[in-house]
């Protein structure tokens, strides 16, 4: 009686460990019957297409469909997807029923770098830069000069990072960061440009006048002494009325009209 008492109690813990490797043998022949691609942010960001994450997935084989799941390797095509830098996650997975899923994440651009000595990049928030590859263009506020991208940069180190030595493009990323979370500078400040002392102009969306900051230093109180500047002054002489605003002295705003 006891040993038929052990037999029906080991029948359930038997079941147990071989349904997980019946499963794991069965579904690893079953066919690959479908490619599910998933972008996140696509309505906002389209830096990759999902013909552009397909043709990574098949690489050189070009077969994935019919094939058997063991034969179709998530981790070599994660790995070929994750070649996009445009990416901050790439996730690559099969399920029962067959399907490969490809899930991406995109990069949350905070804005686009033309250097003088040539490219064209952005730069994200989490301070990794990442090569513009195609025409589109997101409305981000476009910084322009003097700016050095090291090797470092492109290779995915971000440049918060301590490895990264102060740099104007650090400078740049906390000025942009610090007019995007305020609804008027945001709006109001178009293109900064970064000339070959490290010395700051803003061009604005509203009116022509160049607008000089000279260095990030104290740029919070340079822009307070502006928005006074535009608020008494501006109204009354116009918003066209000048050429050049200076607000690199301290606690001064100094202006020259145009010729």
């Amino acid at each position: 009686m006891k040993k038929l008492l052990k037999i029906l109690l080991l029948i359930p813990v038997l079941y147990l460990l071989a349904m997980p490797v019946y499963y794991t043998v069965s579904n690893s022949t079953k066919p690959c019957s479908d490619i599910v691609i998933s972008i996140a942010d696509s309505a906002d960001y389209h830096f990759v297409t999902k013909r552009q994450l397909l043709n990574l997935a098949y690489g050189k084989s070009g077969k994935i469909l019919g094939q058997p799941l063991n034969k179709v390797s998530a981790y070599d095509i994660e790995n070929r997807i994750n070649i996009l830098r445009e990416l901050k996650v790439a996730e690559v997975y099969t399920t029962i029923d067959g399907v490969l899923h490809m899930y991406v994440d995109q990069r949350n651009p905070v804005m686009r770098i033309i250097p003088d000595e040539g490219g064209d990049y952005f730069l994200d928030e989490d301070g990794f830069l990442f090569r513009k590859r195609n025409l589109y263009n997101p409305r981000l506020h476009i910084v322009e000069g003097n700016i050095n991208i090291t090797p470092a940069m492109l290779d995915s180190v971000s440049v918060l990072d301590t490895l990264i030595k102060n740099t104007i493009l650090k400078d740049t990323y906390r000025f942009v960061n610090y007019i995007r979370d305020d609804n008027f500078w945001s709006a109001q400040i178009d293109q900064i440009y970064i000339d070959g002392k490290d010395e700051v102009n803003l061009i604005p969306r509203v009116g022509n006048q160049l607008i000089h900051l000279g260095t990030f230093e104290n740029y919070e109180g340079k822009l307070r002494n502006l928005e006074a500047f535009y608020d008494k002054v501006l109204p009354e002489t116009g918003w066209n009325k000048y050429s050049l605003i200076n607000l690199e002295y301290e606690d001064q705003v100094v202006c020259r009209k145009k010729q």
